[in-house]
C-alpha cells in the first residue's frame, strides 16, 4: 500500500544534521586545508606546554576553548564552536588589544605582560600568539557551522566550574612563579606575581563568578545571535515504518505517527 502525503512527508523529512553532513555525502562546511592546519599546530602546542606548564595550564579558559574547537573542528560541531566563541571572543579581543598597547609601552591590564619576559623563549611567546588569532578563527567556524543557542548556558555552567577549581585547588600568586601557572583565569587578581588588593579576595572571586557569564560571555551571546547564522536544529530520528501505516485497525485516530 502507499504512503500517505502525512506519512511520506514525516519520512522524508528526517533531519540529517545529527552528524553534520547528512545521510547523503554533502560536502564539509569547514576546509580540510584548515582542519590540518589546526592539527599541526595543536600537535606542537599541546606537547609543548604538557612540557614547560604542566597540565594544569589547561584549566585556562582559552586552552579549554583550544581543545574543543580542535573536537569542534573535526566534528563540524556547531554547538562545541560556539561554546567556544561565547565564552572567549571578549576576553581574546582584549588580549589582542593589551598585547599592542604593551608592546607600545602602554600597558592596559598586564595580562600580556609575559609576552614581553625575556626569561621565556620566544618559541613559546611564538605559541602563545594563538590568542590574537583564535577569535578569528572563531567567528569563521561559526559562521560556517551556525551559532547554536546552548552555548552561553553551557560555557557558563563550565567556567564557573573552572573558577572554583582554580580558587580554591590551584595556586595563588607569587613573586616569582618560574613556568607553574599560578592564579590560573586572574582569580586572584590580574596579576600573576601578587594579589589585587583593592578588593577582599571572596570579593574578586565572587565578583567574576558572576561578571564572566553575565557581563562578559551574556552579550557575546547576543550579540552572535544577532550577526550569526543559526545552526541547524536537530531531531530525533524517525521511528521505521511499521504495520501502524498499512493496519488501520493497529493504528486508531491520534496515535499515529506524527
Amino acid at each position: 500500500m502507499g504512503l500517505s502525503g502525512g506519512s511520506a512527508g514525516s519520512v522524508a523529512a528526517t533531519d540529517t544534521s545529527m552528524t553534520g553532513r547528512g545521510r547523503g555525502s554533502a560536502p564539509s562546511r569547514i576546509p580540510l586545508s584548515l582542519k590540518l592546519a589546526y592539527s599541526a599546530f595543536m600537535a606542537v602546542l599541546l606537547p609543548v606546554y604538557l612540557t614547560h606548564y604542566g597540565p594544569t595550564n589547561f584549566l585556562y579558559f582559552c586552552d579549554i576553548a583550544l581543545i574543543l574547537t580542535l573536537v569542534g573542528i573535526w566534528a563540524e560541531s556547531a554547538l562545541l564552536v560556539s561554546i567556544c566563541a561565547a565564552g572567549i571572543l571578549a576576553p581574546q579581543l582584549l588580549w589582542a588589544v593589551d598585547f599592542l598597547a604593551q608592546a607600545a609601552g602602554t600597558p592596559l591590564t598586564g595580562m600580556t605582560a609575559y609576552m614581553f619576559n625575556a626569561e621565556t623563549s620566544p618559541f613559546l611567546r611564538g605559541l602563545s600568539l594563538f590568542h590574537g588569532w583564535l577569535p578569528f578563527l572563531l567567528v569563521f567556524l561559526v559562521w560556517r557551522l551556525g551559532y547554536d543557542r546552548r552555548a552561553w548556558g553551557a560555557w557558563s555552567a563550565l567556567a564557573v566550574v573552572l573558577l572554583f577549581v582554580c580558587f580554591f585547588l590551584m595556586p595563588p600568586p607569587r613573586p616569582d612563579p618560574g613556568m607553574t601557572p599560578v592564579n590560573i583565569n586572574y582569580v586572584w587578581g590580574m596579576s600573576d606575581t601578587a594579589a589585587q588588593t583593592f578588593l577582599p579576595a571572596w570579593a574578586w572571586f565572587t565578583g567574576l563568578v558572576v561578571a564572566i557569564p553575565l557581563l562578559i560571555s551574556w552579550p557575546t551571546h547576543r550579540l552572535l545571535i544577532w550577526l550569526m547564522p543559526q545552526a541547524p536544529i536537530t531531531s530525533p530520528v524517525a521511528l521505521p515504518v511499521t504495520s501502524a501505516l498499512t493496519s488501520p485497525s493497529a493504528s486508531p485516530a491520534g496515535s499515529g505517527p506524527r
